[in-house]
């Protein structure tokens, strides 16, 4: 299995649901079957560069190389081997003219075994500049590029890090879902996402291939 997992800002905020998810992927790591692929993009820490009085830009840019460096150091107190990159690094993904493309031959080249961290900063064809793209679009590219077998958003709700909750439906599909589930569960920034995803926990992402534990959210395009 091969997926990618979305890490929203929210989340990357939260420190005891990271500390959990970097358990959950050393628990993983022992299945040579599973290609784990973590995408990020910034989060509340790009406000607190901001008042110290850099610019929106440059402050969001530079947290997300940060939030990739300490993932990276998170993931591995909890023994999990990562390799992190900011995308504009080796031109790995470009955007030009609002179109992304793929240096397959870099993805290609990179351990299998180990999770592959991604930020959303990507080299800026036009400028010749790092830029932070939206994570969903990054997500939707990237699904599309790779031999991608899930896709899986966490849950923002904290009771689903705690509780296992037996009445959760084990399908849904976007535009049925009730919109006090959307707004409870889905992370702020893929509201609106429409592609089909498993809505997971932290916690749960430890049982992966086994998806019994997931809500399969299904595409209604």
């Amino acid at each position: 299995m091969q997926y990618i997992a979305a890490l929203d800002y929210d989340h990357l905020d939260n420190g005891v649901f990271l500390t959990s998810l970097a358990q959950s992927l050393s628990q993983q790591q022992g299945d040579e079957n599973i290609r784990s692929i973590i995408v990020h993009g910034d989060s509340e820490y790009t406000q607190r560069i901001i008042q110290t009085g850099v610019m929106s830009k440059e402050a969001k840019i530079r947290s997300v190389k940060d939030l990739n460096n300490r993932l990276v150091a998170l993931f591995a107190d909890q023994g999990v081997s990562t390799v992190g990159i900011n995308p504009s690094q080796r031109k790995m993904i470009s955007l030009q003219e609002d179109e992304l493309s793929l240096d397959h031959s870099f993805i290609n080249s990179l351990p299998k075994q180990s999770v592959l961290l991604l930020s959303t900063l990507v080299h800026d064809s036009t400028s010749n500049t790092p830029t932070v793209i939206d994570l969903p679009e990054l997500v939707s590219f990237l699904k599309a590029e790779l031999d991608t077998d899930e896709v899986f958003l966490f849950s923002k709700a904290d009771e689903d890090e705690i509780f296992t909750n037996e009445e959760m439906p084990e399908q849904l599909q976007w535009d049925t879902m009730e919109t006090t589930f959307r707004q409870e569960r889905i992370p702020d920034e893929f509201s609106h996402f429409e592609q089909s995803v498993c809505l997971t926990s932290a916690r749960d992402f430890n049982q992966l291939p086994d998806l019994s534990h997931s809500i399969a959210i299904k595409s209604s395009l």
